[in-house]
């Protein structure tokens, strides 16, 4: 169990309150029975509650990477705080007693183990899984309704312009923002959430001089949006054999929530990747009611920057593990890659966890852009399509960083500038922490950065997420 660490368990936990509950039983003595299987693989004991018998907690590691965790505890959470504190008891050195596995345990073990043999039997063969067909007349019915949300959603955004982006007073926004609410019932909740941010910027406390350059953008991007959709969808109408976009983000930007089954049929899955997170942060978004878990990751195998994110619903936060950030390198058994282009979101499941060494911080360094006009022609021609990502990151090497009269530059080997700015997308503060940097890291190192398109200043600025040196990453954002 050398693996079930302090920082492995807080990563297992739903959130900070979890954490918290589960090490309070600990530090309260709630475990009077802590037991231990003779071969390490399970931790099982007893946690006093709210009733009259105590809880019958366990956590089994046989396999590394994706523990299972029971509790007669009636919590939803998942694991519960009593399978937390029996974790924690482990880690913090209680100690354990060696007992023979719980009949009801093992036995539980022994069906998972069977139906696990009867999946590998089931694809044991070297046949290829045999692709879902898709119900013809249900597929039919969904379409037909993102053909009327897209019309209905076209309709309010000619009656927006057309009334002028001035007039749209507090009356006006709101009956805008009820017809938008009446789209969560056409399968288009992508769209849904476009046309929210673009109501919610007027609502905003922002000065309307500086609302409208941003919401002549978000319009250009809902215009491209529906005509895009509209004619992707109606091709699918009337051919109901296409096969589904995977190969661009239209798909997600109409609101399809890709699973890994679909993923893993479309080829779209890689084996055994090795990935350290470079930056985390965690953030709300009003239009799609939602809180966002965002880790930026480094594969280690390619250099590739991969996005990882978490949606928690508003109403159903507390039941949805928290993220948070990950400071050792994660071996993910499957990585499923999402549709995309410079940045593609992954996910992954069952994972392992190492601590990083030289080689991995040689591989990032490695992977890192040595010019700033190949990167920046880059990101321009990425940023000139209207749903491509506004906001990509980029690994960077740099000779120096210099700081100027109005700000910090980044400077590359053939002395291209490129400024450094805190961008409003991010609503957080890096820049200024340049200034903590100990000399060494000012020169020959690489800085992992966001981008975005200033229109005030009409100019192209990143802002510093974090350091990789030789020995160690220093995060700006985390």
């Amino acid at each position: 169990m050398k693996h079930l660490t302090e920082a492995y368990v807080d990563s297992l936990a739903l959130n900070s309150s979890a954490i918290k509950n589960g090490k309070d039983l600990v530090k309260k003595n709630s475990f009077p029975l802590l037991c231990q299987s003779e071969d390490g693989t399970i931790i099982f004991g007893e946690c006093k509650g709210s009733g009259k018998d105590p809880y019958q907690c366990s956590v089994d590691v046989i396999k590394e990477g994706n523990p299972v965790f029971r509790c007669t505890c009636p919590s939803r959470q998942f694991p519960c705080k009593h399978n937390l504190g029996l974790m924690y008891a482990f880690t913090s050195g209680k100690t354990f007693t060696i007992a023979p596995i719980p009949q009801d345990i093992a036995d539980k073990r022994e069906k998972a183990e069977k139906r696990e043999e009867k999946q590998k039997e089931a694809t044991a063969t070297d046949a290829p899984a045999p692709k879902r067909k898709p119900n013809k007349s249900s597929l039919f019915k969904k379409i037909t309704a993102q053909l009327e949300g897209i019309s209905i959603a076209e309709k309010l955004i000619l009656q927006l312009v057309t009334s002028g982006l001035g007039s749209l007073d507090k009356k006006a926004l709101q009956t805008a923002d009820e017809q938008a609410k009446q789209l969560g019932n056409y399968f288009i909740p992508g769209i849904q959430s476009a046309l929210r941010e673009f109501i919610l910027l007027f609502r905003s406390e922002l000065e309307r001089e500086k609302v409208y350059p941003v919401s002549i953008e978000q319009l250009t991007i809902l215009q491209t949006l529906l005509k895009k959709s509209k004619e992707y969808l109606s091709s699918r109408l009337e051919n109901p054999e296409m096969p589904i976009d995977a190969q661009t983000t239209l798909e997600e930007w109409i609101g399809h929530a890709w699973q890994i089954a679909e993923l893993r049929e479309l080829s779209r899955v890689r084996n055994n990747i090795d990935l350290l997170q470079l930056s985390f942060r965690s953030y709300s978004d009003p239009a799609r009611g939602e809180f966002i878990d965002e880790g930026y990751w480094a594969d280690l195998q390619t250099g590739q920057i991969h996005i990882t994110r978490t949606y928690r619903p508003f109403r159903a936060a507390k039941y949805i593990r928290e993220e948070d950030s990950v400071f050792q390198v994660v071996h993910a058994k499957e990585l499923a890659v999402y549709p995309g282009e410079l940045n593609t979101r992954v996910r992954f499941e069952e994972a392992t966890y190492r601590e990083a060494g030289p080689q991995d911080f040689q591989n990032i360094q490695q992977a890192a852009s040595k010019s700033f006009t190949d990167v920046i022609k880059q990101v321009k021609n990425l940023i000139k399509n209207p749903l491509s990502d506004k906001h990509p990151v980029v690994l960077l090497r740099y000779a120096e960083i210099k700081k100027t009269a109005t700000c910090y530059v980044l400077v590359d080997e053939h002395g291209k500038q490129l400024p450094l700015a805190n961008i409003p997308y991010l609503h957080e503060v890096t820049t200024s922490l340049i200034a903590m940097l100990a000399k060494p890291h000012l020169e020959n190192q690489v800085m992992l950065v966001m981008f975005e398109h200033n229109w005030a200043n009409n100019r192209l600025e990143a802002q510093p997420l974090s350091i990789i040196s030789a020995n160690e990453i220093i995060r700006l954002l985390y």
